[in-house]
């Protein structure tokens, strides 16, 4: 390929995804730099603090690709543009989902500028997911692994964002990108995948939570109303948990076991229910904050949709209400919708954009 003059300056986390990228724009033949981001503060000995190591993978990357390393601290930034919702989402009882809100407002806006103001033409990332330029208007579109595709994190785009923004792994696989690391012996080519919090890493989830809110103990009820045991908190219990709740024998004549319903605000209660009960299961649910990567869509719209990451595409019907929240109709009953979670729409492979899941139902 010919030299391309345009500075790209890659995310790179230290993580085999990022290194990849970087790796494929110089074969591309761009001017490639790369930046390390680190958006929680904490110290280098807390034992889930991954940031000196990571920092120290993306160095030795850079070192041996040849590219520039430049290293910012968006702690700040992430505090207030994303955990503080974060923690205010909890407090409401709902389930946020802050890779989605860190995609849009660190890595596609404070990045952004960092990096256009280091003379970067564009920004690159490892997501799994692709960029198509349509008449102009550029689309987000599903990665061609389907198991690894990011587009439902990255569905608060706009197509600002979209046209300053490259995603070279949304054309291959993840066997593929290993194989690339190998060859070239990455450090982290065999390096497992970040599975935690966005920047906050992979610690119990529950005890993280503690420091930052208070424990408001409650009653965990069946679904006739019963008492069965206490809970923690609210905020600790996401709906369709099972892990945790610690509901042993003697509750029911059943061994099956025993899952999040339904979180009672008010009354400061949990309804668990046990095994595949009808509580967890709905067919419509209401959504607002609604984001459109481009073009509002012509309602009622029929398309797919999804209601947590790697879940398959349900066929739904979506209705605009008149208080500018969405109705959504879908084909098939869903398990555990979780307020406060994404419901993302797609059109084919196209994400279309999506909406903050506000009730499981109309009523």
């Amino acid at each position: 390929m010919g030299v391309n003059d345009d500075k790209i300056i890659v995310g790179l986390s230290g993580g085999v995804d990022s290194s990849v990228t970087a790796y494929l724009l110089l074969e591309q033949g761009y001017n490639v730099e790369a930046l390390f981001m680190k958006n929680w503060d904490e110290a280098d000995d807390d034992k889930y603090c991954t940031a000196s190591k990571d920092l120290e993978d993306a160095q030795k990357v850079s070192d041996q690709l040849g590219i520039k390393l430049h290293t910012v601290n968006f702690s700040h930034e992430y505090w207030e543009d994303v955990f503080e919702h974060f923690l205010s989402e909890h407090k409401k009882g709902r389930t946020p989902n802050p890779d989605v809100l860190c995609n849009q407002r660190i890595k596609f806006k404070a990045f952004l500028n960092y990096a256009k103001n280091l003379g970067a033409k564009k920004i690159a990332t490892g997501h799994y997911a692709r960029i198509s330029k349509v008449n102009g208007s550029f689309l987000l579109k599903c990665g061609l692994d389907k198991n690894k595709d990011q587009s439902y994190f990255l569905h608060l785009l706009d197509k600002n964002q979209l046209s300053q923004s490259l995603f070279p792994l949304g054309e291959i696989d993840k066997n593929q990108v290993r194989e690339i690391a190998k060859n070239n012996n990455f450090v982290n080519a065999d390096k497992k995948d970040s599975t935690g919090i966005c920047f906050i890493g992979e610690r119990p989830f529950a005890d993280f939570l503690t420091t930052f809110l208070p424990k408001e103990q409650g009653n965990i009820i069946n679904k006739n109303g019963d008492f069965i045991k206490h809970h923690h908190g609210l905020p600790f219990y996401t709906i369709g948990q099972r892990k945790g709740l610690e509901i042993g024998g003697g509750f029911s004549d059943s061994q099956e076991p025993w899952f999040v319903a339904e979180k009672i605000l008010e009354s400061n209660e949990i309804v668990a229910v046990q095994g595949d009960d009808p509580l967890l299961y709905h067919n419509t649910l209401i959504a607002d904050n609604i984001h459109w990567v481009d073009i509002v869509p012509q309602f009622p719209l029929k398309c797919t949709a999804k209601i947590r990451y790697r879940q398959a595409s349900q066929d739904c019907k979506v209705i605009m209400l008149e208080n500018n929240c969405l109705e959504v109709n879908f084909s098939e009953s869903q398990r555990a919708i979780t307020p406060g979670q994404s419901v993302v729409f797609y059109q084919d492979d196209i994400c279309l954009g999506g909406s903050v899941i506000k009730s499981k139902s109309n009523e």
